[in-house]
C-alpha cells in the first residue's frame, strides 16, 4: 500500500484560482488527501474538483463546523507557517486548549493536530503524547520554516527536511496514532519520512508556490512515485475514520 500524501494549499490561502490548481494537481498527481483553508466556499470548490477527502486547517475551532457542513471530512489544527511569518507562535497549552475545544464541538470528526517545531524536541514528544490522550487521530510534524540549508541540490533538500524528520522519528516512537511528516519535504525526502516512522507526508510550498498546474501535477506525481518505493504500511482515510 502506498503511504498517504497530503497536498496543502495553505491555512490563509483564500486565492480560489491557486487553491483550485492545488486541488487539481493533488487529484491528477496521485495524492490521497487535500488540505485547504477553513472556508466553506473553498470546500465546495474543492469537492467539485476532486473526490479526494478534503481536510480544512484553522486555529479557530468555531470555524470548523461550517466547513464540515460544506463537505470537508477532516479538520486540522496546524499549518502555522503563516503565523510564524507574523511573529506568532503557539505554546503546548494553547494547542491542547484548541484541541479540547475542537473535540467538544466535533467529537466524531477526524482531527489532525500539528506539533509546533518551535517547541524543543522533548516537548514536542510530550505534547504529542498528551494529544493522543485527548483523542487526536493524527499528529503532524513541521520544521521547514526553521531550517536554513547550507548546501544546494540534494544535500540542501535533506538539510531542509531534517527538523521535521527528527520530529517524525521521535514522535512516531512515542505514540500509537499515525504521524504525518510535513514541512520542507520533497520527492528526495518523502521516502525518508516513511523510513523515520511517519505514516504519510504533507507537502505545501513545494506544490502551491509553483505557478503552473502542469508543474504542480508533475511534482505531486514525483513525490507519490518516490513514496511508492517504500514497503512500509500507512493508514487509509475512510468515511471520517482512520484505520491502520
Amino acid at each position: 500500500m502506498i503511504d498517504q500524501e497530503k497536498i496543502i494549499s495553505g491555512l490563509q490561502n483564500l486565492d480560489r484560482d491557486n487553491v483550485a490548481a492545488v486541488v487539481t494537481a493533488a487529484d491528477k498527481g496521485g495524492a490521497t488527501l487535500v488540505d485547504i483553508a477553513c472556508d466553506p466556499d473553498l470546500v465546495k470548490l474543492a469537492t467539485r474538483l476532486t473526490a479526494l477527502p478534503v481536510c480544512v486547517s484553522s486555529v479557530d475551532p468555531a470555524a470548523f463546523p461550517a466547513a464540515i457542513e460544506a463537505g470537508a471530512l477532516m479538520v486540522e489544527i496546524g499549518n502555522y507557517d503563516s503565523f510564524y511569518e507574523m511573529g506568532l507562535t503557539f505554546s503546548s497549552e494553547q494547542i491542547l486548549n484548541l484541541t479540547k475545544e475542537t473535540k467538544r464541538i466535533l467529537p466524531s470528526v477526524a482531527l489532525s493536530v500539528t506539533v509546533p517545531h518551535t517547541l524543543s524536541l522533548p516537548d514536542q514528544v510530550k505534547l504529542a503524547e498528551q494529544l493522543e490522550q485527548e483523542g487526536v487521530d493524527i499528529i503532524q510534524t513541521e520544521g521547514g520554516k526553521c531550517s536554513s540549508p547550507s548546501k544546494a541540490g540534494i544535500l540542501g533538500l535533506i538539510e531542509k527536511a531534517t527538523p521535521t524528520l527528527a520530529a517524525a522519528y521521535s514522535i512516531s516512537r512515542a505514540v500509537k496514532i499515525p504521524v504525518m511528516c510535513s514541512s520542507g519535504l520533497s520527492s528526495v525526502t518523502a521516502p525518508l519520512a516513511i523510513t523515520a516512522g511517519a505514516s504519510g507526508v504533507g507537502v505545501g510550498s513545494a506544490i502551491n508556490k509553483l505557478n503552473d498546474v502542469v508543474a504542480m501535477i508533475a511534482e505531486v506525481k514525483s513525490i507519490a512515485e518516490s513514496m511508492s518505493l517504500s514497503t512500509t504500511g500507512g493508514y487509509v482515510f475512510q468515511e471520517n475514520n482512520l484505520r491502520l
